[in-house]
């Protein structure tokens, strides 16, 4: 007689317990198992939580055990039932794990190799072939591309969240419900009460406080006390919700003819205009992107506008960025005015709001939704549909797609479709977004995802000209941090570039994610293929990073930075001011959303920045897809290199009225699930 322990975890997720029949058959190079029911007698099995154990006794050898087979059948009503994991001892006394982490539903059984990641080469048997091709096989029916909109990234082809395969799906829909979060968001801040005056202005900037009143939050007071002062104005370029939009200005655009005559009185260091661009002292944020987008017109008793700015930074004598000139659209002439920190003080302060309208706008489109929120979910897709579980880098890479394709589709369905909430507040509703996600695909490249690139190209890598941009300084830490991780785990199983090369596994994730992410663009510079190990470590970094720390960086300040309305408009409802000398307060407010869509807008940036329950942050994977000791070694010298990270990043945040913390490891979670 040969006689096995089997112990069976089952997830401890609202209803990951079954009351269904499980049957389990062990598939060993000698033989197989007959099918066996795992009951104990007058003892409830398979509870949420529960970690249960059961003796499988047989008359025969089957050899070394290949593969589990596990079957659920019916009890009562179909049950789903989430597995964690299942171990078995061996007759020997040796111990195997097998990883699970999946649901399993009433379609059929399902097989699990133990738990020893193998690339296909390493496949001795023709029964782990075979189970590597089938697994594939039946992943590609499940996720399948769709396009959502021309010129878009490819999707998951699933209309609602519901039509998604199980494994994907949030734990409770309910927490993920747009409508709920906002309609709960309001609540919270106390901003219902202004709905019955939708369309209805502000009186003064004052009368914006008054949905501020439950808001007890250190950057966004300090926002609300300090949101017109220029030293404001600049600091959120390097440090605030969208800050990846300026660069080091060479030479002054033609299209931009601001003349030293113009700033020279802004200029601390008794130097030209052209010899501080030399100096590398010139920043340049332009918004051409915006250029032409139409304006929400969903709502025929409210005009909203937008514009494509152009705005001239310089980096004063005690290091701080402060405009100096901005252009509130591309083309210069007598009614596109240059306007200046000397004009009349509701002249600047327009202008400067309409640069953070047109910041925000492409912070949400292009920066956010499609920068992290979209090309993660095709990194996802092409994930599950060309790396079998078994596979080195679906271990490494699977917790960082963790619901990821679920929020998206519930965002589709809900957020950005058409009539949906975005519609509701946002001066690119109603199709603009669309437009601006359309263009910014065209412009996509692989090196802005790069991290360290995308600093360097942008000329902003030098911490002697820029020495408080948090952004980049925390964002290269944990770029290297999480390279050093990836470059651990790779070396454990590429022995050398032919390795990669042949890994056909690889090679078709990497190009499913070039062919459907970036539409087959060349010019992207995204690979179709991955030659060597330095470029596969490079490769994975900008996935585990583009779904981490890139998403929490640009998404978790948004209540922080975006909930004074002044600071961060959603809509404009005046065009922008074609003179000087015109503008009011009380033109600035008629141009300011309406008391509606700023309650709508404070509700949608609160809850876009709220941490979902039981948040897995970066370096937690309380999943053990992997159980080999080097990988575990490396897991917990990444955990322990991120926690130096957020101490270093505690320590200089403290006192300060402007703490930096988006890219504090303990504040990223591990995927883009919000």
């Amino acid at each position: 007689m040969f006689s096995y322990t089997v112990t069976v975890a089952t997830g401890s997720q609202w209803f990951a317990g079954t009351d269904d029949y499980i049957y389990l058959t062990l598939v060993g190079t000698e033989g197989c198992s007959e099918k066996t029911l795992l009951d104990k007698p007058l003892y409830n099995d398979f509870e949420r939580g529960a970690v249960d154990s059961y003796d499988v006794t047989m008359t025969n050898d089957i050899g070394e055990i290949l593969l589990l087979k596990v079957e659920k059948r019916k009890y009562w009503v179909h049950d789903d039932w989430y597995c964690k994991y299942i171990t078995i001892k061996t007759p020997a006394g040796e111990y195997m794990e097998f990883p699970c982490y999946r649901w399993i539903t009433d379609r059929k059984e399902i097989e699990l190799r133990d738990g020893h990641a193998r690339l296909a080469r390493d496949e001795q048997t023709q029964i782990a072939r075979q189970h590597r091709r089938q697994e594939l096989e039946e992943r590609q029916k499940l996720y399948r591309w769709k396009e959502w909109h021309p010129g878009f990234p490819l999707s998951i082809d699933a209309n609602f969240h519901s039509d998604l395969p199980r494994d994907i799906q949030f734990d409770s829909e309910k927490g993920v419900d747009f409508v709920l979060n906002y309609t709960k968001a309001m609540e919270n801040l106390y901003v219902n009460r202004f709905m019955h005056m939708f369309q209805s202005s502000w009186n003064d900037f004052a009368d914006f406080e008054k949905i501020f009143v439950r808001i007890s939050n250190t950057i966004s007071e300090y926002v609300m006390q300090h949101w017109q002062e220029d030293f404001m104005f600049g600091y959120q370029f390097l440090n605030g919700c969208n800050p990846v939009i300026f660069e080091k200005c060479k030479k002054l655009p033609e299209k931009f003819p601001v003349t030293n005559e113009m700033v020279k009185i802004c200029l601390e260091r008794q130097l030209t205009l052209e010899e501080e661009i030399k100096k590398g002292n010139i920043y340049l944020a332009d918004y051409e992107i915006m250029d032409g987008i139409p304006a929400n017109a969903t709502d025929p008793c409210t005009m909203q506008y937008l514009t494509a700015p152009l705005c001239l930074l310089y980096n004063n004598a005690k290091n701080k960025l402060v405009p100096i000139a901005i252009q509130l659209k591309q083309i210069p002439g007598p009614d596109n005015p240059i306007f200046l920190p000397t004009d009349n003080k509701y002249d600047w302060l327009l202008a400067k709001i309409w640069v953070r309208s047109a910041d925000f706008q492409i912070h949400q489109t292009v920066t956010h939704l499609l920068k992290t929120h979209l090309m993660s979910e095709v990194f996802g897709i092409a994930l599950y549909r060309q790396l079998p579980a078994v596979h080195p880098l679906f271990k490494l890479l699977v917790p960082h797609v963790r619901f990821t394709i679920a929020i998206n589709t519930k965002a589709r369905e809900q957020l950005i479709c058409e009539c949906g909430l975005f519609d509701k507040a946002n001066g690119t509703g109603g199709g603009g977004h669309v437009r601006m996600v359309q263009r910014a695909m065209t412009l996509l490249t692989y090196k802005s995802f790069c991290f360290p690139e995308s600093i360097r190209m942008r000329g902003l890598d030098s911490t002697e000209d820029l020495p408080y941009y948090f952004f980049r300084d925390d964002g290269l830490r944990v770029w290297d941090a999480v390279q050093s991780f990836v470059t651990e785990v790779v070396n454990i199983y590429y022995d050398d570039d032919q390795a990669v090369l042949t890994d056909t596994e690889l090679q078709a994730f990497v190009k499913d994610v070039f062919i459907y992410g970036l539409k087959d663009n060349k010019s992207s510079g995204f690979p179709k293929t991955i030659r060597t190990i330095q470029k596969l470590i490079e490769y994975l970094t900008v996935v585990i990073f583009t779904t981490s720390a890139q998403h929490a960086a640009v998404n978790f300040g948004q209540y922080d930075w975006c909930s004074w309305i002044p600071n961060s408009p959603p809509t404009m409802r005046q065009p922008p001011p074609s003179e000087k000398g015109v503008v009011s307060v009380e033109f600035i407010i008629e141009s300011l959303p309406d008391r509606g869509r700023s309650c709508w807008h404070l509700g949608a940036v609160w809850a876009l920045s709220q941490f979902q329950d039981n948040e897995l942050f970066l370096g937690m994977y309380p999943d053990e897809h992997f159980i080999e000791k080097p990988v575990k070694e490396a897991i917990e010298k990444f955990q322990t290199c991120l926690q130096g990270i957020t101490q270093r990043i505690t320590e200089r945040n403290k006192d300060k009225k402007l703490p930096y913390y988006y890219f504090s490891p303990d504040r990223i979670p591990n995927s883009v699930a919000v």
